[in-house]
C-alpha cells in the first residue's frame, strides 16, 4: 500500500489548450492561468478568428501585456485553419517562432467555429505543408452532421475524418484535443508516435450524469460534452498511464454567468482558477500522484518540441473554497467551476 501523499513538487506545469479571450475578459483570466503555468497553447477561435501569423503577433503582444507583474508567462500561439488557409501562411507560421500550431474547427463544432472547416479535402494543400514541416495539426474531433447524436460525434469523427486524415497524412503531427471518450483514448493509443491526445480536467473528474445532478447544471455543459462514466475511467487510466501520448489541456473556457445561464447557453466550463489543483485531485483519487509530473509538465513540451521547463511548484493536499464567482466584464461575473464548493489541493506560493 502507497503511503499517502499529502505535499507535491512537480516541474512547472504547461496547458496544451487554453481559451484566454479577449480585451478585459482576456484581462480577468490570464491571472489565474499565469500564477499555475509557465506556457500555454492559446486557441484562435476570437472574432473574427486568427488566421494569419500577424493576427497571432498582435494577439500575443495583447496577452503579454496582460501578464500581471511579478509573474512569468509565455503563450504558444495557434491559427485557425479555413477552408482557404494558403500553405503560404503556414510556411510564415512556422518560421515566426511564435506560432506552434494550426486549429482545425469543423464549422459550428463549438464556441466561434462559424469559420471552421467544412470540409477537410479542402484543406489538402495547407495539411501537406504542415506535415512536410512538422507543424501539429491541432483538432477538435466531433462532427457537426445534425443526424449524429451528441454523445457519438466524437466517435463518428475518428471514423469519417481522423483515419482518413491518418492515411493522407501519415507524418502529419496530430492533437487529438480535449478527448472524452473509449473511441478516442483507443484510437490514440493504437496511432503512431506523431498522434498525441489532450485530456481535461472536468472530463477526468466528471460524468455527463453531473449535468443533472439537483437540477439542470449549465455550468458543467461543455463542448465536446461529458460522457459516461465508463468513458471517464478510460479516460483517467490514459492520463494516469505514464504514456507521453497523452497531456494536460485544461480546455478553460470562460463565459460569463449572463451567457451560460440562458435558454441557449454557451459550452465551456472555467477551470483556469484550479488548473493545476484539480488534475492533482483526479490523479490523487487514481492514487497516481507519482504520475502527475509527466502528464502535465513533460509529455507535452517533448510532443511540440520545446524544453521542459526549469522551476518547479508545490502543491499540497490542503481543501480551499472556490468562491460563487469571480471579476469577468464590466456588466457580467464569471461563475468558476466547482463554485461554491472546494478542491481538495492547493497551490502553495
Amino acid at each position: 500500500m502507497k503511503t499517502p501523499v499529502t505535499t507535491l513538487s512537480i516541474t512547472r506545469p504547461d496547458d496544451w489548450h487554453l481559451h484566454l479571450r479577449d480585451g478585459m475578459a482576456l484581462k480577468s483570466v490570464l491571472p489565474d492561468t499565469a500564477r499555475r503555468f509557465a506556457r500555454a497553447i492559446v486557441m484562435p477561435n476570437l472574432k473574427p478568428p486568427v488566421t494569419t501569423v500577424a493576427q497571432a503577433a498582435a494577439y500575443r503582444q495583447r496577452i503579454l501585456d496582460a501578464v500581471p507583474a511579478g509573474l512569468s508567462f509565455q503563450p504558444l500561439m495557434t491559427l485557425y485553419l479555413t477552408d482557404n488557409t494558403p500553405p503560404a501562411e503556414i510556411d510564415t507560421a512556422r518560421t515566426s517562432g511564435i506560432v506552434h500550431g494550426v486549429k482545425l474547427y469543423p464549422a459550428g463544432a463549438t464556441t466561434n467555429s462559424d469559420a471552421g472547416v467544412t470540409g477537410i479535402a479542402k484543406c489538402a494543400a495547407a495539411l501537406a505543408r504542415m506535415e512536410k514541416i512538422g507543424m501539429p495539426l491541432l483538432v477538435h474531433g466531433e462532427v457537426t452532421d445534425p443526424e449524429v447524436d451528441v454523445f457519438d460525434r466524437e466517435a463518428v469523427f475518428i471514423e469519417r475524418v481522423m483515419r482518413p486524415l491518418q492515411q493522407d497524412f501519415p507524418g502529419l503531427r496530430v492533437v487529438f484535443e480535449h478527448i472524452t471518450t473509449t473511441d478516442a483514448a483507443d484510437y490514440v493509443s493504437a496511432a503512431p508516435a506523431n498522434v498525441a491526445a489532450t485530456i481535461t480536467a472536468h472530463h477526468l473528474l466528471l460524468n455527463r450524469n453531473a449535468l443533472f445532478q439537483g437540477g439542470l447544471r449549465p455550468h458543467h455543459y461543455c463542448l465536446p460534452v461529458l460522457k459516461r462514466e465508463a468513458h471517464r475511467q478510460a479516460l483517467l487510466r490514459c492520463a494516469t498511464s505514464g504514456s507521453p501520448k497523452f497531456f494536460l489541456g485544461t480546455d478553460s473556457a470562460p463565459h460569463g454567468r449572463r451567457s451560460k445561464e440562458i435558454d441557449c447557453g454557451c459550452a465551456g466550463c472555467y477551470t483556469a482558477h484550479a488548473g493545476i489543483e484539480l488534475y492533482a485531485e483526479a490523479f490523487d483519487a487514481a492514487n497516481a500522484l507519482d504520475r502527475l509530473e509527466g502528464f502535465a509538465s513533460f509529455f507535452g513540451a517533448d510532443f511540440y518540441g520545446l524544453p521542459r521547463n526549469a522551476n518547479r511548484i508545490a502543491l499540497v493536499k490542503q481543501p480551499w473554497p472556490v468562491p460563487a464567482e469571480q471579476p469577468f466584464l464590466a456588466d457580467d461575473m464569471l461563475v468558476p467551476f466547482r463554485h461554491n464548493e472546494t478542491v481538495a489541493w492547493s497551490l502553495q506560493g
